[in-house]
C-alpha cells in the first residue's frame, strides 16, 4: 500500500477540511492511499532513481505495472 498527497478532492471535501482547520487551530494534510506494490530493482536502477531524487527533491518509488 502506498499512500500520497490527495489531488482530487471536491469542493465540499476542500470546504469540510477547511471548516475544520478553522475549528480546530491547524493545517491539515490529506492523504490517499493506494493498493501498489513496490517494484524490484537492482544496484543500477535504483542508483539511477536516487539520482533523480536529488536533482527534483522528490522521492520515487518504483511500483509494479
Amino acid at each position: 500500500m502506498l499512500c500520497s498527497l490527495a489531488t482530487k478532492l471536491g469542493p465540499e471535501d476542500l470546504q469540510a477540511i477547511n471548516a475544520l482547520e478553522k475549528e480546530l487551530a491547524m493545517p491539515l494534510l490529506a492523504f490517499a492511499c493506494h493498493d501498489l506494490k513496490p517494484a524490484p530493482v537492482n544496484a543500477d536502477q535504483l542508483a539511477k532513481i536516487q539520482a533523480l531524487e536529488n536533482r527534483l527533491g522528490l522521492s520515487l518509488v518504483a511500483v509494479q505495472p
